[in-house]
Formats: structure tokens, C-alpha cells, sequence
């Protein structure tokens, strides 16, 4: 059960997750050991998942940022399967997600500019045989961004 401290924990790390131990200890009103005690209970219960660095691509060389919605052709376990294999091998994919409705998957693909997109709908989407649809949507702005 995550009770009211719990919750401000991971709010805490949500916002920073490089916080010493003592600084969250101190934000949620805990001594520094039972803090610890608490967010490592969470670790093991997979509750925090884990941590990362949030990177700001387009300071990189991946200015460009589009959810791709494809459609399979067919629906079958070993078509997901190779369908998801492809996803996970293209660097272009930062998410790949099976979802309901008209179409089965969701992807977050971060490139360069729109040539970098063309060649990725074109030689790397586009020859993955389970494909049947794709629609691109360019992120042209984000009012909320709470997973970086």
C-alpha cells in the first residue's frame, strides 16, 4: 500500500531523482534512515523502476519529434513479435506501445529534421513487412511534459 509519505517520495524523485538521500529525507519529513528504508522498499517492490537522465535531444541532433500510429496487417502473436523486434532494433524508437483501437501500436520516434523522418518512414517502417498503415504527428510544441 503507498500511503501519503510514499507518494511524496516519488513525487520528489519524479522531479529530481538525483536527490541525496538526506535533501528527500528532509522534503518529506523523515529522518534519513527511515527514508531510505522507504525508497528502497519501493525499488524492490518495482515501484520505482529505476532512474535515467532526462536528455534533451534537440541540444543533441534529434530536433524532431513524431508519434507514428501503425496499423498491422494481420494480428497475429508472431507478427506483434516481429513487428517489435524491428522497433526495438531501430535507434529512431524511443517507445514503442501496443494499444487498443484502430490501430495496433504507438510509437515516439525522435530524428534529426524531416529528411532523417523520410529515410526512417521510408527504409526502416517502411520495409517492416507487418506494416499496413502508418500516420505521422509532429510534435509542434508541448504545454506539459512530465516523462522528460
Amino acid at each position: 500500500m503507498i500511503d501519503r509519505i510514499d507518494q511524496e517520495i516519488l513525487r520528489a524523485l519524479e522531479t529530481d531523482g538525483r536527490l541525496s538521500n538526506a535533501a528527500l529525507a528532509d522534503r518529506v519529513g523523515l529522518s534519513q534512515s527511515a527514508c531510505l528504508r522507504r525508497v528502497q522498499a519501493l525499488e524492490e517492490r518495482g515501484v520505482i523502476a529505476g532512474y535515467r537522465a532526462v536528455i534533451d535531444r534537440s541540444k543533441l541532433d534529434g530536433g524532431l519529434k513524431v508519434y507514428v500510429a501503425v496499423g498491422l496487417d494481420r494480428h497475429t502473436k508472431a507478427d506483434q513479435a516481429a513487428f517489435e523486434r524491428a522497433m526495438i532494433a531501430a535507434p529512431e524508437v524511443l517507445e514503442c506501445h501496443n494499444v487498443s483501437g484502430t490501430i495496433e501500436y504507438m510509437l515516439h520516434v525522435e530524428v534529426r529534421d524531416l529528411a532523417a523522418y523520410k529515410h526512417f518512414h521510408t527504409e526502416v517502417l517502411g520495409t517492416v513487412p507487418q506494416v499496413a498503415s502508418i500516420i505521422s504527428y509532429f510534435v509542434m510544441g508541448s504545454a506539459k511534459n512530465e516523462r522528460g
